[in-house]
């Protein structure tokens, strides 16, 4: 059965769609089925993976409009042995349907309760807020990956993300389906700056065991991957980002055996 995971932080800018994105493509070189759900309305995801945006017919908008299946929306990757569930910008919209339909908390865990076993992890980009569309997203997984920018006022929002992770937890607990966190992930991390370094100390003393030991380096190759429309762990496979991204698959998949 798969594992569902929400990568997400309401910070912006901390890496959450790089992550996604490469952690995706790590994991299938891996071997595994890999599913990659996008939620964020700027569909940054669905364009890193080389996705024409302009060319797409549905979106998890229409998914979430109850006009369309997930199975009518998944595509796979071009040239990748991953599957997508794209974005657009329609996105942005969506919320106020969201809001008016039955269980609106719980519509994107019943999609993917159909197709859950088709893969070996599902990871899910989530919008830097934490609205309707997020609340989606955790109450369909069964842990969350937090990306931590290694730069100033990096715990900055964390609270607010804890909470709501907590509020989460105790809702689902009436259904007996657990939240956990995943792992906290250090990113952008400027090895050439001692912030960078408190950053680390301070986010392991407030998270202790649940962060990873990969860090993912600042590494430009990730950007210019990212404009060419891949992974860098495909555009560029020895870079240090690529490296790092494949660690913490590695990681990842030893926690789960």
């Amino acid at each position: 059965m798969g594992r569902i995971i929400a990568i997400s932080n309401q910070k912006g800018g901390v890496g959450k769609t790089t992550t996604s994105v490469n952690l995706a493509s790590a994991l299938s070189y891996l071997g595994k089925r890999v599913l990659l759900v996008d939620m964020d309305h700027q569909a940054n995801a669905t364009t890193y993976m080389g996705i024409n945006r302009a060319n797409l017919s549905r979106t998890i908008a229409d998914m979430f409009s109850g006009e369309a299946a997930i199975d009518e929306i998944i595509q796979t990757v071009p040239g990748l042995d991953v599957d997508i569930l794209p974005s657009r910008f329609e996105l942005s919209s969506i919320e106020s349907v969201i809001l008016k339909r039955e269980n609106k908390e719980f519509i994107l865990l019943n999609e993917l309760s159909g197709i859950k076993d088709a893969y070996d992890y599902i990871l899910i980009d989530c919008p830097p807020s934490l609205g309707i569309i997020t609340t989606n997203a955790l109450m369909a997984s069964d842990s969350v990956i937090i990306p931590v920018q290694c730069e100033f006022l990096a715990m900055d929002g964390l609270t607010q993300l804890r909470n709501t992770i907590r509020i989460i937890q105790t809702r689902r607990r009436y259904e007996k389906r657990r939240l956990e966190i995943e792992g906290v992930l250090l990113t952008m991390l400027d090895t050439r700056s001692n912030i960078g370094y408190e950053v680390i100390s301070e986010v392991k003393t407030y998270f202790k065991e649940k962060v990873f030991n990969t860090i993912i380096p600042r590494n430009v190759k990730c950007s210019v991957a990212a404009s060419h429309g891949v992974p860098v762990t495909e555009f560029s496979p020895y870079s240090k980002g690529a490296i790092s991204y494949q660690n913490l698959a590695k990681e990842m998949v030893m926690n789960h055996e």
